[in-house]
């Protein structure tokens, strides 16, 4: 792959990585900004602890795992768009398919830049063009007293389930042990919050998965 071209990718993807973190960040700020408060540092602290044992491991292992399958440009475009895993990644992986190139080539990540940048572009279109189809109606749906009201009440527990459930299914061995430590501790102590689960589990899963590797049960 051209030097020049590599160089160009790491250059422009850096600098709409930090672009789009600043998007991100503005959105809250700007919110806070508006209503004249600002959030407490103990509160974000302690929503942070939940997610940032399981998420921050993972997001260093997606980069290392993803980077050579994706290549450059379609590495910073995954990050940045998100969704690689259940989207962006088997997208890229089937256009290498059909055009029979392998990843890390060239026509490779030709093909892998492309195939993201379109999905990308296609998932924008059908989100944009759903919110303004609902729109008129989103009053109606998301009110209090609305029969809808109780199925947003688990849009949080919905989103965790499915990242967990591809992890199931996946690596089924591995999680057979962390399940069973954990609804042990509920049976004890049902009150126990995710801020003292969520490490228990993450160093029971740790554990059993390299015993079971020592072990030869799982690669």
């Amino acid at each position: 792959m051209n030097g020049k071209y590599i160089n160009k990718t790491h250059t422009y993807g850096k600098i709409w990585m930090l672009v789009t973190l600043c998007l991100f960040i503005s959105v809250p700020a700007l919110i806070c900004v508006h209503l004249g408060v600002s959030p407490k540092i103990n509160m974000i602290a302690k929503g942070l602890s939940t997610v940032a044992l399981v998420f921050y491991p993972t997001a260093v292992l997606e980069v290392l795992t993803y980077s050579p399958l994706l290549g450059t440009g379609g590495t910073y475009l995954g990050f940045v768009t998100g969704n690689i895993t259940n989207l962006k990644l088997p997208v890229a992986l089937s256009a290498m398919e059909s055009a029979e190139v392998e990843p890390s080539s060239e026509e490779g990540e030709v093909i892998s830049t492309i195939s993201i940048a379109v999905s990308s572009i296609v998932t924008t279109l059908i989100i944009a063009v759903c919110v303004l189809a609902f729109f008129p109606i989103l009053h109606n749906i998301t009110d209090p007293d609305s029969v809808f009201a109780p199925a947003f009440q688990q849009v949080t527990p919905a989103l965790f389930g499915s990242l967990c459930a591809s992890y199931l299914a996946k690596h089924w061995k591995i999680s057979i042990l962390p399940i069973a430590v954990l609804s042990f501790i509920l049976i004890f102590n049902g009150t126990l919050g995710t801020g003292v689960l969520i490490p228990i589990g993450v160093v029971v899963s740790v554990l059993g998965a390299f015993v079971m590797f020592k072990k030869g049960m799982v690669k």
